[in-house]
C-alpha cells in the first residue's frame, strides 16, 4: 500500500427531497481519504448511508455539498475529457448480482458495454478481452454467450467483477458485494478480490455491514451511523480497542466460535430504533440509543478527532473522561 492519496472526500453531503418539503440527509458532512493500493472498509447498519455515499463518489448521484478529489481531479467539476477518464479509472461492483445485470443481454454484451462506450478493443480484440476477463474471475470462455439467468448468484457476482475490471480501473467501489451470496460463496469472492488487488494494484472502497468479513479484507475501517462517520482507524485497532459506543456495540454482536467464551462475554444491546435521517437527533446522532448520553450530547455535534495515532472518533464521552489521550486531539479536517 502506497502512502500516496488516491481519493479525498471533504465535507460531502447528499440530501434527498421528500414529501411535504422535508429533506432526507443520507450522507451528512463526511470526510476521509483513501491511499493507493488500500482497501478502505465502510461499515454500519442498513440505512446509515453507506451505499448512497459510494454512489455519490462515482457520480451516480449528484452531491448536495462538499468535494470529492480523485488523483487531484475534482470529480464534480471535471471537464468532459476528465469525466471520461474518471469513468475508466473508477468502477463499481453492485450489491445484487441478480439485478445488476441486464437479463436480455449476454455476458459478452454486459462485460463489453464499457469498452463499446469508451471505444476500446474493437472487433476481435474486444471478444478476446472479454474471454480473458472471464478466465480472470474463474469462469470459462463459453460463458460469454449465455444469459444471466443461467448462472448462480456467485457466478453472477464474478461476472459483475469482470465488468468492473473491463476498463482497467484503478479504484473499485464494492457495494456489499457478498451480502446476497451464500456463506460458502462469500469467502471465494473476497479471496478473488484480494487476489485481483495484489495482481493489479487495485484500490477498494469495500462497503458492508458484516464486520467480521470486513476485518479480513480492509486496511482501515470507517464506521458510519445515520449519514456520519463516528469512528475511523486501522482494522486491528478497531477490533482491539474501539472507542465509540456504537462501534463497541457492533463488535459485541459478532459471534465467537468458542462456546465457553461466547457464553461468558457481555453483549451490548442497543435500545430503540435507528432514527430517521429525515429528522435526525440534535447534537450527537447516536445519543438516543447510547447508554452514556449526557446533556452535552443533545446540545452539540461531536467532532471527529484523533485520540490515538490514526484513530479517530466522534464522541463527547472521550472529551469528558480524557480517554485515549496519548496524542493531542486534533480534528480529521485540520
Amino acid at each position: 500500500m502506497s502512502s500516496e492519496e488516491l481519493l479525498k472526500v471533504s465535507y460531502l453531503k447528499k440530501h434527498f427531497a421528500v414529501d411535504k418539503g422535508k429533506t432526507l440527509k443520507a450522507v451528512n458532512d463526511v470526510s476521509f481519504s483513501i491511499k493507493k493500493g488500500e482497501t478502505f472498509g465502510l461499515v454500519g447498519e442498513s440505512g446509515c448511508g453507506k451505499s448512497t455515499l459510494g454512489r455519490t463518489l462515482i457520480r451516480l448521484y449528484q452531491k448536495t455539498a462538499g468535494d470529492v478529489y480523485f488523483n487531484g481531479v475534482n470529480v464534480f467539476e471535471a471537464t468532459e475529457h476528465e469525466r471520461k477518464q474518471l469513468t475508466r479509472q473508477m468502477q463499481m461492483i453492485f450489491q445484487d448480482p441478480y439485478a445488476s445485470l441486464n437479463p436480455r443481454a449476454t455476458v459478452m454484451d454486459s462485460i463489453a458495454e464499457g469498452m463499446v462506450i469508451q471505444g476500446l478493443n474493437k472487433g476481435k480484440k474486444r471478444k478476446e478481452r472479454v474471454h480473458e476477463l472471464l478466465r480472470t474471475v474463474g469462469l470459462n470462455e463459453e460463458h460469454a454467450e449465455r444469459y444471466p439467468h443461467e448462472f448462480s448468484g456467485g457466478q453472477r457476482q464474478r461476472i459483475g467483477i469482470a465488468r468492473a475490471l473491463a476498463l482497467e480501473p484503478e479504484f473499485i467501489i464494492a457495494d456489499e458485494p457478498i451480502s446476497a451470496l451464500d456463506v460458502s460463496i462469500q469467502a471465494q469472492v473476497v479471496n478473488l478480490l484480494k487476489q485481483l488487488q495484489k495482481e493489479r494494484g487495485l484500490t477498494y472502497l469495500f462497503i458492508a455491514h458484516d464486520l467480521s468479513m470486513v476485518k479480513h479484507i480492509s486496511d482501515r475501517i470507517a464506521v458510519m451511523y445515520l449519514g456520519q462517520i463516528v469512528e475511523l482507524t486501522d482494522s486491528d485497532s478497531l477490533y482491539a480497542s474501539p472507542l465509540h459506543p456504537y462501534t463497541q456495540a457492533l463488535l459485541s454482536a459478532i459471534p465467537i466460535p468458542d462456546p465457553d467464551v461466547e457464553d461468558k462475554r457481555e453483549r451490548i444491546i442497543l435500545k430503540g430504533e435507528l432514527p430517521s435521517p429525515i429528522d435526525p437527533p440534535s447534537g450527537c446522532v447516536f445519543r438516543t440509543r447510547c447508554a452514556y448520553a449526557m446533556d452535552v450530547c443533545a446540545e452539540a455535534k461531536p467532532a471527529l478527532k484523533e485520540w490515538k495515532a490514526g484513530h479517530f472518533a466522534a464522541c463527547h464521552l472521550l472529551e469528558e473522561t480524557g480517554a485515549a489521550k496519548e496524542t493531542a486531539a486534533r480534528t480529521l479536517q485540520s
